[in-house]
C-alpha cells in the first residue's frame, strides 16, 4: 500500500486558526506602507513537491553554483520529499519494492556500497514574493538523515555541515529571498556515519549506534536492513512568513489537583503557559504577549531586547469547571485550543501560535503490593494495557491518514498506551496528534538500545561492550537532540512518559544531564524512566534481562505464572491470512510452511516467520496455506485474549500493568503485530479488542475460574453471569448463572465451572459461551472459548457442519451495517472473518475499521457490525465478504 506524504507545517500556528483570528498585519519596526498593511501573519506553507535529486558523484558543481536558480538541471530525477532516498528510487522505479519477497537482497546495502553511493543533492525551485521590511521568512527542517550542507539563492546557510536525526533547525531566510520571488534551495545529504555492516545482528555491527539515529536500519530480528539507513529530508520542510517577532516553543502545563470522574461538574483546573519569543532585529521590542484558551484570556507586557530569543511565561490560567481529558476507556478526549499572540507597542499582531491539548494530570506512585510503578490520570488509578511500537513504515512513508488509521486500531483494540521503542523514532506531532484524538497514551524511549549499546556480550558487534556503553559518539548531540524533541511534544495530553533508552541507560553523563537538569527545566511533568525494565519500573525479581516472552505460548501459562509486575514487552505470533500474505510473498512462496528453520522456505525466513509449532495441527490438519493462515487466526485471537485476560485477572495484586511486543510492524515481518503493514488486521486485534472491554467477562482455563473484570471509575450492581456450553452440531447447555457485584478497577472472582472446562470437554472438545447481562438482561459483555479434547485436538471443530446463515449488508452515513443471522437447529456460525471488497477484484480495500470481527454467530441468535471505511466513497461500489470455519465465502451488495 502507498501511504501519502505528511501535509502539515513544521509549527502548529495558523493552519488550525479560523481565518477570523488572523487579525492583523505585522511590519518590521518604523515601517509602514500599504503593502504592509495588507498583510496577515503567520502564513506557512510547506515544500513537499517540485524536488529533484541526484547522486552527488554525478554533480561537478558547488552547493553555491546549484543554488542559482538560473542553473538548469538536466537529468535529475523527481525526489518525494518527506522521505528517503529509497523512498524517491523505489517511487521513480530505479529500485524495487524492498517489502516484497527477497527484493531487498537487490537493493546495493550502504555498509557494501559506502556512504557515497546514498549522498545525495536535493534541490527545490519555489516562487515567494517577498517585500523587504514587511516581516520575516524562516525556513524550517524538521527531520534530516543524518547530516546536510543547505544553499538558498547562490549562498551557504550551514556555517558547517549540520548532523543529526533528530534535530528541527529554524534559518532566517529575509535576507537572502530573491527580490524577483524565484527562488532555489538545495540540500547537500550525508548517510549516517558510520551507517554499520548489517551482518544479521540486532543493529548489525551495532556501530550504527554511534550516530543519534534510527537502529533498527540497520536489520532486526523482525526486519531485514534498510539499505540506506533511511538517509533523505525524511520530516517536512516549511517556509514561515511572521511579523518581526517569532514565537517558538510554546509550553503549556495543565494541573488537575485532587481524585475525578468522568461526566461530573468539575472543580477548577490551572494553565501554565509560556513561549519563547525571538527578536531578529537590531531594536529592543516592547509589546503585549497573550494567551487565550476557553474563552478566557490572560496577558503579560514584555521587552525583548534586539538580536535575542528569551522565554516568558504568563501568568496562571484558571479554567472554571473544566472538560476533563482521559485514557481510553475511562472517558473523553477533548481537546482545547490555546491561542498564543504577541502584540507590539502600537497595537499590531506581530505573530501567533495555535496549541491543541487536554486538559489533565498525569502522575506515578510505587505500588507496594506489585513492586511496580503504578500510573493515575486525573488522581484516578489507570491499569496500563499497551503496545509497543516501532514506527509507522520502515522507509518512512509517513502521513497523518496512516498514523490515523494505526492509532485508530490500538483505540480499537480497547488498549491505552503505546510505548515507542528506543531504536525506532521519536515519533512526529502527527503520531501525538491521534494519540490525543483516540486517548492512547504513550511511553516514549529515546534512541539508546541494550542490543547496539552494549548490554551484553554479542558476537555480531564489531567493538567491545565498554566502547559500545559509551555510543553515540556526540554525547552534546544526543542532548540538544533530546531537548529539541521534548520542545516539539511536550505539549501533547497524550505524551505520559519518558524513557533514557530500550533496555539500557544512556551512559552516564547523558543520564545524569537529562534527569538532573534538561527534563526537569523543560517538562518537569512526566515520570523519566533511565530505561524500559529498570527496577523503578516494574521489580525483577526473576532475575534475566526483565522482559519477554517472544514466542507462543500455552493460554493457561498467563493465569497461573507470575511474570514481571509491569513487563514492558511481552509478545507472540501474529501472521496474517492468505489474503495478507499474497500482498508480500512471491505465489511460487505461497506454500504451508515447514516449521523446521533448517527447511523453512527462503522468503519466509527472510520474512522472519515465527512458527506456530503444533498448535495448527490441533485443528485438524490444512489442506493448504489458505487453511493454514485461517488456523493461525484462531491462534492469534486465543493467545492474545489469553495474554490480557491473565494479567487482568491478577491486576493490582501481582500487576499494573503490561506492554505487548510488539502490536504492528513497519515492515511486512511475519511475527508479532495486529494488523499487517498494509493495515490489514488479523485475529490478535479482535481477541484484545474482546479481553480489553470496560466490562469483561472471563474463564481461567486452568482451574475454571469465572471473573468479571471492571475497568472503570464506577460500581456495577446487579450484574448477571451466564455460563452455557455448546457442541460441534450447536446443542446448548445452561451450566452456570449468578448476579454479582463489581466494584471499580477491579476484577470480580464469582465461581468454577472446572468441571466443565476439564470435563465436559474431554470427548471431543466444545465451546463455552460467557455472557455479562444487567438488571435489563442488556449483553454488556460476551466471550466465547473453544476448547480440545482430552486429546488435545479441537475435535468438535473439525466435524462442525456448515452453518447456514442469512447476511444482509445496508448503508447507514459513512458506514456500512451487516446483519447475520444463524437459524435455529444447526451448529454455531464460527469465526467469521467480514472485508470490504471491491466488487471488480473481490481485493479488500484497506484500511476499515469494524465494530468487532472474526465473530461467532449461536444458534437462533444474529449479530450487527458495522464497518467504516478510512475513505468513504469511490467509484468502484464496494461488496461485504462474509467467511468463517463453517461459511462458505458469500459476497453481500450494499443495499
Amino acid at each position: 500500500m502507498t501511504t501519502p506524504r505528511i501535509i502539515l507545517s513544521v509549527l502548529p500556528v495558523a493552519a488550525i486558526l479560523p481565518a477570523a483570528l488572523a487579525l492583523l498585519s505585522c511590519s518590521r519596526a518604523g515601517v509602514q506602507g500599504e503593502e504592509e498593511a495588507r498583510r496577515t501573519f503567520p502564513q506557512s506553507r510547506e515544500l513537499d513537491s517540485g524536488w529533484v535529486c541526484r547522486n552527488v558523484a554525478d554533480v561537478q558543481t558547488t552547493g553555491e553554483e546549484l543554488s542559482r536558480p538560473s542553473l538548469p538541471l538536466p537529468g535529475w530525477i523527481p525526489a518525494t520529499v518527506p522521505g528517503t532516498v529509497l523512498t524517491t528510487l523505489v517511487n521513480t522505479g530505479r529500485a524495487p519494492d524492498p517489502f516484497y519477497g527477497m527484493n531487498n537482497r537487490r537493493i546495493p546495502d550502504i555498509g557494501t556500497t559506502g556512504r557515497e553511493a546514498y549522498t545525495y543533492w536535493f534541490v527545490n525551485d519555489f516562487r515567494l514574493p517577498h517585500t523587504a521590511g514587511t516581516g520575516e521568512v524562516w525556513l524550517g527542517l524538521r527531520g534530516v538523515n543524518y547530516g546536510y550542507d543547505l544553499y538558498l539563492n547562490g549562498q551557504r546557510l550551514t556555517p558547517e555541515t549540520h548532523r543529526g536525526m533528530f534535530l528541527r533547525q529554524t534559518y532566517d531566510i529575509t535576507s537572502r529571498i530573491a527580490g524577483d520571488g524565484m527562488n532555489r534551495l538545495a540540500v547537500l545529504v550525508y548517510p549516517p556515519d558510520p551507517a554499520g555492516d548489517a551482518n544479521g545482528g540486532q543493529g548489525g555491527d551495532g556501530t550504527i549506534g554511534r550516530n543519534v539515529s534510527c537502529q533498527f536500519a540497520a536489520g532486526w530480528d523482525w526486519i531485514q536492513p534498510v539499505p540506506d539507513r533511511n538517509t533523505g529530508i525524511w520530516d517536512k520542510v516549511t517556509i514561515e512568513e511572521t511579523g518581526t517577532v517569532r514565537l517558538d516553543n510554546p509550553r503549556v502545563v495543565t494541573l488537575v489537583p485532587g481524585t475525578r470522574e468522568p461526566g461530573r461538574p468539575q472543580a477548577p483546573a490551572i494553565l501554565r503557559i509560556s513561549t519563547e519569543v525571538e527578536n531578529p532585529a537590531r531594536e529592543p521590542v516592547r509589546g503585549i504577549l497573550r494567551c487565550t484558551v476557553e474563552g478566557t484570556t490572560v496577558q503579560r507586557e514584555i521587552l525583548l531586547q534586539g538580536s535575542s530569543k528569551q522565554e516568558f511565561r504568563l501568568p496562571d490560567d484558571t479554567l472554571r469547571n473544566p472538560s476533563l481529558w482521559w485514557p481510553n476507556g475511562y472517558g473523553p478526549q477533548p481537546l482545547s485550543a490555546v491561542r498564543i499572540q504577541f502584540f507590539g507597542g502600537d497595537g499590531r499582531l506581530m505573530d501567533e501560535q495555535s496549541v491543541t491539548t487536554g486538559i489533565r494530570e498525569i502522575r506515578t506512585r510505587w505500588n507496594t503490593v506489585t513492586r511496580s510503578r503504578e500510573v493515575t490520570v486525573n488522581g484516578q488509578r489507570i491499569f496500563i494495557k499497551g503496545g509497543n511500537w516501532i514506527a509507522s513504515d520502515a522507509m518512512f512513508r509517513l502521513s497523518s491518514e496512516r498514523y490515523d488509521a494505526e492509532v485508530r486500531f490500538h483505540r480499537d483494540m480497547n488498549l491505552n498506551l503505546i510505548r515507542i521503542w528506543g531504536g525506532g523514532l521519536t515519533e512526529r506531532p502527527e503520531f501525538y496528534d491521534a494519540c490525543d484524538r483516540y486517548g492512547i497514551l504513550v511511553f516514549q524511549d529515546f534512541w539508546i538500545s541494550g542490543d547496539c549499546n552494549g548490554k551484553w556480550l554479542d558476537p555480531k558487534k564489531k567493538e567491545d561492550q565498554w566502547t559500545r556503553r559509551r555510543y553515540p559518539d556526540d554525547h552534546a548531540l544526543f542532548l540538544r537532540s533530546v531537548a529539541d524533541q521534548v520542545r516539539m511534544l511536550r505539549n501533547h495530553p497524550s505524551l505520559a512518559f519518558y524513557c533514557g533508552g530500550n533496555e539500557i541507560p544512556p551512559p552516564e553523563d547523558i543520564l545524569l544531564a537529562m534527569q538532573d537538569s534538561l527534563l526537569p527545566a523543560l517538562d518537569d511533568t512526566r515520570y523519566f524512566f533511565s530505561y524500559s525494565n529498570v527496577d523503578s519500573m516494574s521489580f525483577n525479581f526473576m532475575g534475566g534481562n526483565g522482559d519477554g516472552a517472544y514466542r507462543l505460548q500455552p493460554n493457561a501459562r498467563f493465569w497461573e505464572f507470575r511474570s514481571f509486575p509491569f513487563n514492558s514487552e511481552i509478545g507472540s505470533v501474529g501472521m496474517g491470512d492468505r489474503e495478507s500474505l499474497e500482498r508480500f510473498i512471491p505465489p511460487e512462496n505461497l506454500v504451508i510452511p515447514d516449521e523446521n528453520w533448517g527447511k523453512l522456505d527462503s522468503v519466509w525466513k527472510y520474512h522472519k516467520f515465527g512458527g506456530y509449532g503444533g498448535s495448527i495441527a490441533a485443528f485438524g490438519k490444512p489442506r493448504d496455506l489458505t487453511a493454514y493462515a485461517d488456523r493461525a487466526q484462531l491462534i492469534n485471537y486465543d493467545q492474545y485474549r489469553a495474554l490480557m485476560e491473565g494479567h487482568l485477572a491478577h491486576m493490582w495484586e501481582w500487576y499494573t500493568g503490561v506492554i505487548i511486543w510488539k502490536t504492528q510492524n513497519p515492515w511486512t515481518a511475519l511475527r508479532g503485530q495486529m494488523y499487517d503493514c498494509y493495515l490489514d488486521p488479523n485475529g490478535g486485534l479482535f481477541g484484545l479488542h474482546h479481553a480489553n472491554e470496560p466490562l469483561h467477562v472471563m474463564c481461567n482455563p486452568a482451574d475454571g475460574m469465572l471473573m468479571v473484570v471492571n475497568n472503570t471509575f464506577r460500581p456495577c450492581h446487579d450484574l448477571m453471569v451466564q455460563a452455557r456450553t455448546y457442541d460441534g452440531a450447536g446443542r446448548d447447555s445452561l451450566v452456570f448463572q449468578w448476579f454479582v457485584d463489581v466494584s471499580p478497577s477491579c476484577v470480580q472472582k464469582i465461581d468454577t465451572i472446572t468441571r466443565f472446562v476439564k470435563t465436559g470437554f474431554r470427548a471431543e472438545g466444545g465451546f463455552l459461551n460467557l455472557r455479562l447481562l444487567d438488571a435489563s438482561r442488556r449483553a454488556l459483555s460476551g466471550n466465547l472459548y473453544w476448547f480440545p479434547d482430552s486429546n488435545g485436538q479441537y475435535t468438535a471443530l473439525q466435524h462442525m457442519a456448515d452453518a447456514r446463515v442469512r447476511a444482509h449488508a445496508r448503508r447507514a452515513g459513512d458506514r456500512i451495517e451487516v446483519t447475520i443471522e444463524n437459524p435455529a437447529g444447526g451448529p454455531l456460525a464460527f469465526f467469521l472473518r467480514l472485508s470490504l471488497v471491491s466488487a471488480s477484484t473481490h481485493k479488500r480495500i484497506l484500511p476499515v475499521f469494524t465494530s468487532d470481527n472474526y465473530v461467532s454467530v449461536l444458534p437462533g441468535e444474529r449479530q450487527t457490525i458495522s464497518i467504516e471505511p478510512a475513505r468513504p466513497g469511490g467509484s468502484d461500489t464496494p461488496l461485504v465478504s462474509v467467511k468463517g470455519w463453517n461459511v462458505p465465502e458469500q459476497f453481500l451488495s450494499i443495499e
